[in-house]
């Protein structure tokens, strides 16, 4: 994208437009560029901090938004009690930012460890309560059912893991919540960077390398699997997690909702075959799919998986490598949005650059609604430095990656 040069822009009869025009929350006037047919907003929308939005967002998941990026839209263009939808919700940031502003939450993915990740946090627990189950917990019963896993884990580590995923799955038919949140926070523990995962030096939990990738670098940091304190470590993020929730109200109302809400309506489901949602159901559409051939969401979350038990060859997940293909899927998925947005209702569809800008997938988003019952508003560009994380991967600051946040924005007719 080039050099944005400011511009008077026509004062939009769209009241949402308006305040992009006028937005300076930040000290800048926004820029408006028009290229290629479509018009750009560019701005700093929202804080460039990593940890400014709600302790229950802490959580790992690859190519995942900011709260900060739903909160937005779902602020200007939603009133409490509207419902708030995400067909790709991965980690469940825009769900679970829809329940803690009080709105009505629909939410779905292909991936069921989303479910998991993001069920829990909606209705958080007592930190006491999660204390006494974790303590029935049979860890010291453990067997290590996977040698191989010892690249990242000490032995008594390794069966403490082990015994805890047995006896979570053993009892998963009780779908009880302080189970499915437990899980969700070891699922966030299995690896990482840090004393504070269960295992040795090695990538992030929303990537784990492959057993020989670990080997590896266990040899080039001259590292052995250290032995770790599962339910401590459980327990450590627990608090962390529920740290911004209050301690003098009810479970509902912790998570931001209002008691008599109906529960969240979560399901594992493709983008374009949202059957678990009514026509006309939604008011908002806040969402990201996955990018052209950037995520593996199947290969980073093997290890999940394998503690989860879900069978990874199973998925049904899209890592589409061709434009056409990209541009099919999101065709489809609009076709399906136009089906469950009410008239009146908003979408706003992130995506970010590809291929070092050589692919603006904001313009394939435009042309799959081509035809289809939306008007298409523009496309917000959400302008700030990187964070550390990014900078990490040698990723130029606004150029490419899922930082670089490009909004397009279409309204149901």
């Amino acid at each position: 994208m080039p050099t944005a040069s400011r511009k008077a822009a026509a004062s939009p009869a769209d009241a949402f437009l308006s305040t992009l025009h006028g937005f300076d929350a930040f000290g800048a006037a926004t820029q408006v560029v028009t290229e290629g047919g479509l018009t750009y907003y560019v701005n700093e929308y929202w804080t460039a901090a990593q940890r400014s939005a709600h302790s229950l967002h802490e959580i790992s998941y690859r190519a995942c938004f900011k709260p900060q990026l739903p909160a937005f839209f779902i602020e200007r263009l939603t009133a409490p009690g509207e419902t708030v939808c995400d067909p790709f919700m991965g980690r469940g940031t825009t769900p679970l930012e829809a329940a803690l502003m009080g709105r009505r939450v629909i939410g779905s993915d292909a991936n069921p460890l989303s479910i998991m990740l993001t069920r829990p946090r909606l209705d958080p627990p007592e930190l006491d309560a999660v204390a006494a189950r974790l303590a029935e917990a049979p860890l010291a019963e453990g067997e290590i059912e996977r040698e191989d896993l010892l690249a990242f884990y000490h032995p008594d580590t390794l069966r403490q893991i082990c015994a805890l995923r047995a006896w979570l799955l053993a009892r998963e038919a009780l779908a009880d919540p302080l189970d499915s949140w437990i899980r969700m926070v070891a699922l966030n523990r299995l690896t990482g960077h840090s004393p504070g995962f269960f295992s040795v030096y090695t990538m992030p939990p929303n990537q784990a390398v492959s057993v020989k990738a670990q080997l590896k670098i266990n040899t080039r940091r001259s590292q052995t699997p250290p032995p770790r304190d599962v339910a401590a470590l459980i327990m450590k993020k627990s608090r962390a997690l529920l740290a911004d929730v209050g301690r003098d109200a009810s479970s509902s109302e912790r998570a931001g909702k209002d008691a008599s809400s109906p529960p969240a309506n979560l399901a594992v489901a493709s983008a374009t075959h949202l059957t678990h949602v009514g026509n006309a159901e939604v008011d908002l559409v806040v969402t990201s799919p996955p990018f052209l051939d950037i995520v593996d969401y199947r290969g980073d979350n093997w290890l999940r998986n394998w503690f989860a038990g879900v069978d990874t060859d199973r998925l049904t997940i899209s890592q589409l490598r061709s434009v056409d293909a990209w541009s099919g899927m999101t065709r489809a998925v609009f076709e399906e949005l136009a089906r469950v947005l009410r008239p009146g209702g908003h979408v706003a569809y992130e995506v970010g650059e590809v291929r070092g800008g050589g692919v603006l997938l904001e313009r394939l988003v435009w042309q799959a609604m081509e035809g289809l019952p939306f008007e298409r508003l523009g496309v917000m560009v959400n302008q700030q430095s990187f964070t550390k994380t990014s900078n990490c991967w040698g990723v130029a600051n606004n150029n490419k990656g899922v930082n670089s946040n490009r909004i397009v924005l279409a309204r149901r007719l």
